[in-house]
Formats: structure tokens, sequence, C-alpha cells
């Protein structure tokens, strides 16, 4: 089974991650099962940015994005080449080592 390891994200999970992910399944729902909370606007619709991570190792292993994703993508914060919204990342066979960017763009969010 493959393997995912979040790189150390202040706000989500300080010390970093190693979860567990079943072939077929999001990079969003590995971490959520996990307990790791990234935040998902739009629930997994593909219509916001705010679950954008970057694949640091493994990226090659993920099907290509597709270009409503490629569209979303392009308004993210931060965007890199390895970039990709982990609620369209499909795990693969390949574990994979992410990051979840300090900062997303939610215009919906609540301020404090």
């Amino acid at each position: 089974m493959p393997q995912i390891v979040f790189l150390p994200n202040e706000d989500l999970c300080p010390e970093g991650a190693v979860v567990e992910a079943e072939a077929g399944q999001t990079v969003l729902e590995a971490a959520l099962k996990s307990g790791i909370h990234i935040e998902h606007a739009c629930e997994k619709s593909c219509a916001c940015t705010t679950c954008h991570i970057v694949v640091r190792e493994g990226f090659k292993s993920l099907g290509e994005s597709d270009e409503l994703e490629d569209d979303m993508l392009d308004k993210a914060w931060g965007l890199e080449p390895e970039s990709r919204l982990s609620c369209q990342a499909i795990v693969a066979d390949k574990d994979l080592t992410v990051e979840v960017p300090r900062y997303t763009l939610n215009h919906a969010k609540e301020q404090h």
C-alpha cells in the first residue's frame, strides 16, 4: 500500500506525518482519513484552490491533470511545476511526499 509523507505544516501537522493510502484514492481523501484536515472549500469538486499541494516526490506516478484542474491551479498561491489539487491527485502505486503550502486563497473563509 502506498504511503504519503506530509511534510511539516505549522497548522495541519506540525511534526509532519506518514499515512497509508489506497491506490485510486485522492491525496485529499487519504489526508482527511488520517486526521490531516486539508482545507477543501468546494467539497472536492475542483472549483477552488484551497486543497493545493506541492508534490515533492512521486509526482510522475500521479495521473495527468485535466484542463479544469490546470485552470484552477493557475489561480493558486505559490504555484510550482509539481503543484496539484489534492482533491484531484489520485494515488497510484508509488509513495509520495507532499507539502501543503502555508497559504491558500479562500475568498469565502471567515476572518478571525
